[in-house]
């Protein structure tokens, strides 16, 4: 939390509370301020941190197929309407002369690109592109769903809609046989 102002953050639902007609001195909204910004903290840490850096150990392994990690749940802030938006990542790569990640390192990196100020096709390539600079895998493939609160809450006022995003890179963009494959799996239950 010491590269996010806190105190900035605080005058500031202050003001948005002033601004919207509440009494920011009324019981419940006291410490609003403080528990926003703190919440801020948390959900934009990804903005101090580097997916890259879940990457850096790997292990060699005699493995070359398909290693998939599926229903990754995730919370992100739309950075158009600053609201929520949340789901699940399915992400999977094919090794490349062995070398594999940590499963929950995969989890981190969605993790860690999701909290930030974000779009969910950014998230989508993000990992796929941190992966493929990281592991130099055969091939990645991230498919991303999520229901997005500024589609939910005002708008369109659709709860429920979700959004799906995929990036195919290596094998994957060029060989629609693995793609098939792939999203075989993440649609097993």
């Amino acid at each position: 939390m010491s590269n996010v102002d806190i105190k900035k953050i605080e005058d500031a639902v202050k003001m948005i509370l002033e601004a919207v007609g509440e009494d920011i001195n009324r019981e419940g909204l006291l410490d609003t301020p403080k528990r926003v910004a703190k919440m801020y903290a948390e959900m934009f840490s990804g903005l101090h941190e580097d997916a890259k850096d879940y990457f850096k150990t790997v292990f060699h392994e005699d493995h070359e197929e398909l290693v998939l990690v599926k229903d990754i749940p995730f919370y992100s802030m739309c950075e158009h309407h600053l609201v929520p938006f949340y789901g699940k990542a399915h992400v999977a790569y094919i090794p490349e002369g062995g070398v594999v990640a940590g499963l929950s390192k995969l989890g981190r990196a969605v993790e860690t690109i999701a909290r930030r100020p974000q779009l969910q096709e950014r998230i989508t390539s993000s990992v796929a592109d941190t992966i493929m600079e990281m592991l130099s895998p055969k091939g990645v493939y991230v498919v991303i769903e999520a229901e997005h609160m500024c589609m939910t809450m005002r708008g369109l006022k659709k709860p429920g809609a979700k959004t799906v995003t995929s990036v195919a890179r290596g094998v994957y963009a060029e060989d629609e046989v693995k793609r098939r494959e792939v999203l075989s799996f993440i649609q097993m239950s």
